[in-house]
């Protein structure tokens, strides 16, 4: 490794290179999945969690979004272009954004495309998004249209993560909105979508009969990672099959943003809810062979920011996005894994 960097320099290769050099080794670092030991699982109908233990890295505080925004440390900006917001951290703390996290308000509610680091003073950032509303261009009752008030949700269901982080298409978004909310419909035998907003998921995720059919999920596994401080990570599995994982870098950051995650999954299960179909919950071994697998196929990587760039590795089965902070030595805050 150093007589390779050392041949690098004295070759006088541009800084580019030195850069992609360096990524091969941070590539080489990633993770292994035995250094995880997974619980569980913990069941309501027909969501089953578990949970992914490890030993937490000692990283920075992050503040969420959804804190940040409520507390008024970070302002998010109608930028009226679709697939841009922007974004200010005007606070002493730095602010973790993740990927698929919504923000209501503005001309249309949005969903945040990556996972991104907010440092202090930010100033305005541009920001990555797609719409999760149809239609509206215009204020929405009292709400402003300048700025997004809040961001209590996340997209729910696997396709539509994968719409917004891998396929990157509005078009794909917006069909997976209204296939989520075809899906609580259905499941609900009801019409969810809001009537000031009928194609705003963040509204249809919020109304009523939608926040009744959820309480149980939440009522039976919201307390499921309290107390428990090498939980760093979670995963789930809906009728029975595994559909994602998302691991932390720290128990902390992982609790801040449980409640929001733990709905978005509830939500999900909802929506592809079968009474008829019968189905037994995998082992924590199923759960370890998607770690295993998403971490065996060679890495990409994609600077976001100055501050925060992202791993992808994608097997034929999952696809696995590494968020890293060059502010911590690129060690890794967030690790996203979804079945294909």
């Amino acid at each position: 490794m150093k007589t390779a960097a050392g041949s690098v320099f004295a070759l006088g290769v541009g800084a580019v290179l030195i850069a992609m050099f360096a990524f091969r080794g941070l590539a080489a670092q990633t993770h292994r999945a035995n250094e995880y030991r997974v619980s569980g699982p913990f069941t309501h109908d027909n969501l089953s969690i578990f949970l992914i233990h490890g030993a937490p890295k000692d990283s920075k505080k992050l503040l969420t979004l959804e804190d940040a925004i409520a507390q008024g440390k970070v302002v998010v900006y109608e930028t009226r272009n679709v697939n841009e917001l922007a974004i200010e951290n005007v606070s002493a703390e730095e602010v973790f954004i993740q990927s698929g996290e919504i923000v209501k308000g503005g001309a249309q509610d949005r969903t945040l495309k990556d996972d991104i680091i907010l440092p202090t003073k930010s100033g305005r950032v541009n920001i990555s998004a797609f719409c999760v509303e149809h239609g509206r261009w215009s204020a929405r009752g009292s709400e402003s249209v300048g700025t997004f008030n809040s961001s209590t949700e996340a997209v729910a269901t696997k396709e539509l993560k994968m719409a917004v982080r891998l396929k990157s298409d509005q078009r794909s978004v917006w069909d997976q909105v209204a296939a989520v909310q075809s899906g609580i419909a259905s499941a609900l035998r009801s019409d969810v979508r809001a009537a000031a907003a009928p194609t705003s998921l963040p509204m249809t995720m919020q109304a009523p009969a939608v926040q009744q059919s959820i309480d149980g999920y939440l009522r039976d596994l919201k307390s499921i990672v309290d107390g428990k401080k090498d939980v760093i990570g979670y995963a789930f599995t809906i009728n029975g099959a595994v559909n994602s994982a998302d691991v932390y870098s720290s128990h902390e950051l992982l609790a801040q943003l449980w409640p929001k995650l733990l709905r978005a999954s509830a939500v999900e299960a909802v929506s592809k809810y079968n009474p008829d179909k019968k189905f037994a919950p995998p082992s924590p071994a199923a759960v370890q062979a998607v770690l295993l697998d998403a971490g065996s196929a060679q890495p990409s990587a994609r600077q976001l920011t100055d501050r925060t760039s992202v791993l992808v590795k994608e097997t034929p089965r999952t696809i696995l996005f590494e968020t890293r902070d060059r502010a911590q030595g690129d060690s890794w805050i967030h690790r996203s894994y979804l079945t294909k």
